[in-house]
């Protein structure tokens, strides 16, 4: 019997380590190996920047600078086939994950190769250009890095099993109970309520979708004039709980797209700044070996 007890205590123990590994993100991809990866050759690099003698000093053009040089250049082209493995759908020590974890702790050890490859050598020149965008890449990256990690939570929390197309289909039927609701009312009672009707679920901008301010929102404005009206009739408490209604399916959808925004917008800055890194470090390059 204890044998049996044993048993499946161990499948179960098993299971859950299976579970684990098939919920363990990116970041913490086969116990951090590629942030263990980064961080070592970081300190190989530190390491052999202070016990390694380069005269008069350590720049870009010595034999290390070559090689910090060399090894950076082929991982900012490495790193910028992400894009095209995202495409390819493999398991094992080249999964996605595998090869997103590697990217992130790899890309943030550029720091370290493309600062110490300069030699702290910095000036108004293509070569600090370089190193200037390779730096908002990264940080751009690092954006990225933190939205994927902490809003794919916040977004299904918000949603609370609701698709787009759910909570744009409460909206509408709000707005119709508004129309049949508002019939009755003055025309100063329903002139406020029309415009909220008429104000689109995807009104504002980007900018207002990205920060979550609707400073105009017709239906907020409806709600607050309209509330001065409270107690006036079943009617106009009618609408007035119904723009109360509509207003938090606003939030709520409002909420959701800018959540989907700020996990999407950053791709918009990385991968044009991507492209602009690989120009700067062809100018790089190209100026060092015909014109140094």
């Amino acid at each position: 019997m204890a044998t049996l007890f044993q048993r499946r205590r161990e499948r179960a123990t098993q299971t859950e380590r299976v579970r684990e590994r098939r919920h363990e993100g990116f970041l913490r991809y086969a116990g951090f190996r590629w942030a263990k990866i980064s961080g070592a050759l970081c300190l190989l690099v530190i390491a052999g920047y202070a016990l390694i003698d380069v005269t008069p000093r350590h720049n870009g053009g010595s034999w290390y600078g070559y090689t910090l040089g060399t090894i950076g250049a082929a991982l900012i082209l490495w790193l910028t086939a992400l894009g095209y493995r995202k495409r390819r759908m493999t398991r094992g020590a080249w999964s996605l994950k595998a090869w997103t974890s590697a990217h992130v702790y790899l890309g943030l050890s550029l720091i370290v190769i493309g600062t110490w490859h300069s030699g702290f050598q910095l000036g108004w020149n293509v070569h600090t250009l370089a190193w200037a965008l390779m730096m908002l890449v990264i940080l751009s990256g690092l954006f990225g890095v933190i939205a994927y990690a902490t809003l794919p939570r916040v977004l299904s929390a918000n949603r609370d099993q609701m698709t787009q197309m759910q909570m744009l289909e409460a909206i509408r039927a709000f707005d119709r109970q508004l129309h049949a609701a508002a019939q009755p009312l003055p025309p100063e009672d329903t002139a406020p309520v029309l415009a909220a009707l008429d104000e689109g679920p995807f009104a504002g901008g980007i900018g207002a979708r990205l920060s979550g301010r609707h400073p105009r929102c017709a239906t907020a404005a409806a709600l607050a004039r309209l509330s001065t009206r409270r107690g006036g009739g079943a009617e106009i408490d009618r609408v007035i709980g119904l723009l109360s209604q509509k207003q938090a399916a606003l939030a709520r959808l409002r909420a959701h797209l800018r959540i989907r925004a700020l996990l999407e917008i950053w791709l918009y800055v990385h991968v044009p700044l991507t492209f602009a890194l690989i120009a700067a470090l062809s100018a790089h390059v190209v100026s060092v070996f015909f014109y140094w």
